[in-house]
């Protein structure tokens, strides 16, 4: 289990620093089996710009389910209109080492969807 784990953190240390060449601001997706989180950070600046995640009191009542793709698409829906009232449009997927596949890939379409470019 640990060494599924250091391979993850490995994964994320190589895109983080591709990213943090490009000095985008990046959406970071962090998951757990009951939950799963999104922030967009500027490394620039060294704050987070604005965050979601189901654990949100706006998508607590709506969500049953924190840890299935449908919670995870809303997630990324809201994630982008915060974007918007913040003023982000650009930025770059930071997966932080997950595959980009089921609840990591819903979060992501979700958020292209309402117009969240990356």
């Amino acid at each position: 289990m640990k060494d599924k784990k250091v391979a993850r953190l490995r994964r994320a240390r190589k895109a983080r620093n591709k990213i943090k060449d490009l000095r985008m601001q990046r959406l970071c997706v962090f998951r757990t089996p009951r939950h799963i989180y999104a922030q967009i950070i500027d490394d620039v600046n060294g704050r987070v710009v604005t965050s979601a995640s189901t654990l949100d009191p706006k998508l607590r009542s709506s969500v049953k389910n924190g840890g299935n793709i449908a919670a995870a698409s809303e997630v990324g829906k809201l994630i982008a209109l915060n974007a918007k009232e913040a003023g982000v449009a650009h930025v770059a997927f930071d997966r932080s080492g997950f595959k980009f596949h089921g609840r990591v890939k819903a979060l992501a379409e979700a958020a292209r969807e309402q117009g969240l470019k990356f």
